[in-house]
Order: C-alpha cells, then structure tokens, then sequence
C-alpha cells in the first residue's frame, strides 16, 4: 500500500511497508512540465537526490494490540526489558503516525464549504477523539512497577499526551469561525485542558518546562527521538560504482591526451620547430582537451553506468546492531518514448506531455525477517521529497485575469500554479503490480494540493 501526503509545505511524504513479502520493487515517475527548465543541465541526479530525497525505515505492525501486548508480556518478567522498550515505542510511533493522517484528513474536510461536510467533520473529530482516548486509556491501564521501566514509560505518556494536545488544538485553529463548529471546538479544548492536568498530576514536566513553550517544545523533540530510537532502522549508505568513476575519469583524460598528443605531433612536423605559429597551435589544441574533457568524462560514465543502481543503502536493527535488510536505489532523468507501456497508458500521450520532464527513482528492497526483532515481520518506510528545487524554477508575480459578472468587469490577480504528476508502481513479488497516480499543484511557495487520481475498473497492465 502507497499513501502520498504533504510534509509540509513544499514536501511529500511517500509512505509503503513492506509486509506481504520480504521484496519490493518500487517505481516513482514524477512528470515536471517542461517550461521549468529542470534537468541534467541545471541539477544532476545526484544533487536531487542529496538534496531532495530522505528516508526513513521503521518496525511496523498491522496487529494494532500486538505492540502493547508485548509490552505487558514484558512488564510481567515474560520478555526482555528490550521488548519491552521496542514494544512501547511502536505502539506509541503508530499511534502518532495515525493521528497525523487523521488530523490531516480532518484538515481536509473542513476547508469543503458545504453544509453536509460539517456533519462529516463533527463525526470524523467523533471518531478520531474516542480512538485516541481509547487508545491513551489502554496505554494507561497499566504502569510498570521497575523503576527503569517506570521512567520509560513516563517519558512516553509524557510525549503522547502533549502530541495529543497539540493535535486537537491544530484541529481547532484549523476550522472555520463559525457557529457550527462551536460545540466541537470546545469539546477539543476540554480534552486538551485534561491532557495538560494529566501531565501536571503526574509531574512529567517542571514547571520552567510547563512555562516556556520553547524548552517544552526543545524537550518533546528529544523525547520524539528517545521513542524513535528503538524502532527506527539504522542506515549506511554507499555510493556505488567509485572504481568506476575513477576509470572513467583516468579513460577520458588518456583518450584526449592520446588525440592532443597526436594533433601537436603533426602541429610540429607542420609547422617545423617552435615559432609563434606552434605555440598558438598548441594553446589551442589545450583549450580544446579542457573544453571536451569533461564532456566526454560525463558522456562515458553515463553509458557505464546506464541501468545499473548508483546507492545501496544497509539497514542494521537498532538493538542487535545486525544487518536485516538492504535496499539498491537508481534515480535518472528519461524520456517518454522510453518509459514502460503502462505508464504511457496511465500518463497518456497529449503535445503538452511531450515537453515534460521525467524524473524516475527506482528502488529494489529486500529484508531478512528472520533477523527481526521476535514479533515483527514488516518495516514501514517513509520518504520525503522536497520540491524546493522545483518551486525555485516557477516565476515570481501573478497574472491578470478579467471577470464579467452581472455586466460589470473586474481584474482578479490570480497566482502561478504549475500541476505535477506522480505515478508510483508497486510490485511485492507475491501479488500482481499495483499502480497509483497522484496530481501535485504547487505555486512557488507551497503545495496547493494533491489529488489521488483511481485506476479505472478495466485498467490492465500491459507489461509486468
């Protein structure tokens, strides 16, 4: 399963998990229109992906109860003090990472002016508001009498009761001023100012903390990464193809220096011995050796390199510090006539598309179960593209648009939108490929939206 959503505001988050199998193969075709200029020319591959591209592997289970169960196991002396933290940290990792989709969802909605989407956005705040009290009384229920166990736990509770808080109080600085959200508003508040007693009866934070907002947060972020540590992969990655580059650095240069040496050679028996003549002669010839040089170094390490992955990245288990999975990366600019069948069907030929340009990521995982952590057998991984690299190219101001209305005309300034496509394929290896398309507005300082665009019903891939 794929899910694209809005980071922030010029970056998406792309979300999969391998689960079904122990590989998956993973396709991004992101379409950029062509009046952007993006290309080789103006950043390479590489530089995007530096620069533009992060990720991130976590534990993840489907069975919503089994974390917490493993965390009570643990607590009674039936599992290790390590389950216990593993545990704990993923049933509150999940919860956090399910009230982001649903906060954002609810977001969504509200913006809809339309009387039946506040009957809709009264039951989803509903539902998302008994889930998280559920979800925070199960944590609740039972407290570990280990001191060393007690304060991990504290400092979880401590984190999810504030993120909590913090999330109902953005749903409410979200919604419309208007007498309809009245009663949800104050029911958010209610519980937020019930999350705060929570946290002062159980003296989590000091009173500095509770009254400067900044150490607060500063505090938070640090009990953010004391809950990812245990769950969140370790990476190492490795630029692939160094000895090669090296090569072809040495091959090019030798090849010019073959075809230098050969033109001064017959310079000289031309032009006899060294005169005025000569020393332009050779000049020349050295100005040229550096102006294709380089070109001819970037041309052969494309060729060499055409089709084969450019980083591998290593996952290790954060407990054991054993290896349990690695992961080969290909990012490359392409053309359309060059992509799969599919893609074309699902892009669709039109003039305009002609002019695009395709940046393609592909990505071949495969994780080692059995080196899991004992319970677990899925990672959930996340990656975030930032579009500032794009959203640099748009141009600044506004156009002009007329508007007739009631036989009156008015100037509207309305502001440049540009509209990307984003076609992912997913292949697990056990099931049929699965394809998904996303349409991403973005003016040059924000993602305005973005849209899940369905399959039709009869939609067959033409090529595996």
């Amino acid at each position: 399963m794929i899910t694209v959503d809005k980071h922030d505001s010029v970056t998406l988050k792309i979300a999969t998990q391998v689960s079904e199998s122990k590989e998956l193969d993973l396709d991004l075709y992101l379409f950029v229109p062509g009046e952007l200029g993006l290309g080789p020319e103006l950043m390479t591959e590489v530089d995007f992906y530096i620069s533009s591209i992060h990720q991130k592997r976590s534990y993840f289970s489907d069975k919503i109860l089994l974390p917490l169960v493993h965390s009570r196991l643990a607590q009674r002396g039936r599992l290790s003090t390590t389950q216990y933290r593993v545990s704990l940290s993923l049933y509150a990792y999940q919860y956090v990472i399910a009230l982001d989709n649903a906060v954002s969802k609810i977001k969504r909605s509200s913006n809809e002016e339309d009387d039946d989407e506040v009957i809709d956005v009264a039951e989803e705040v509903d539902t998302v508001i008994e889930l998280s009290i559920d979800i925070l009384k199960r944590l609740r229920r039972t407290i570990p009498y280990e001191e060393h166990l007690k304060r991990y736990y504290a400092n979880v509770d401590n984190y999810l009761s504030w993120y909590t808080e913090q999330k109902f109080l953005s749903i409410v600085s979200g919604l419309p001023r208007d007498q309809d959200y009245k009663t949800i508003k104050e029911r958010l508040i209610t519980l937020a100012e019930k999350e705060q007693a929570h946290r002062a009866l159980n003296h989590y934070n000091s009173r500095k903390a509770d009254k400067d907002i900044t150490r607060l947060s500063n505090k938070m972020r640090l009990l953010r990464r004391l809950i990812e540590h245990p769950i969140v992969l370790k990476e190492d990655t490795t630029f692939l193809g160094k000895n090669v580059q090296r090569m072809v650095k040495g091959g090019a240069t030798g090849f010019i220096m073959i075809f230098v040496t050969i033109l001064a050679v017959t310079a000289r028996d031309y032009l006899g011995e060294i005169t005025a003549s000569f020393i332009i002669a050779m000049a020349f010839l050295y100005a040229i050796r550096e102006i294709f040089k380089d070109e001819m170094k970037e041309w052969l390490w494309r060729r060499v390199r055409k089709g084969k992955p450019r980083w591998c990245r290593a996952y290790f288990d954060p407990t054991t510090n054993k290896q349990v999975g690695q992961k080969y990366e290909w990012l490359d600019y392409t053309k359309l006539a060059e992509l799969p069948d599919t893609i074309k069907v699902i892009r669709k030929k039109r003039v305009v598309q002609r002019e695009e340009q395709i940046l393609h990521y592909h990505s071949n995982t495969k994780m080692t179960t059995s080196r899991f952590l004992s319970g677990y057998e899925q990672t959930r991984e996340t990656m975030l593209i930032d579009l500032r690299a794009i959203t640099r190219l748009m141009d600044k101001g506004s156009n002009k648009i007329y508007v007739l209305n009631k036989g009156q005309v008015s100037k509207e300034r309305v502001e440049k939108r540009h509209l990307l496509n984003l076609i992912v394929k997913e292949n697990s290896h056990v099931s049929p490929p699965k394809f998904y398309r996303w349409k991403v507005v973005l003016n040059r300082s924000k993602i305005v939206d973005i849209e899940s665009i369905p399959m039709p019903d009869n939609f067959n891939p033409i090529d595996g």
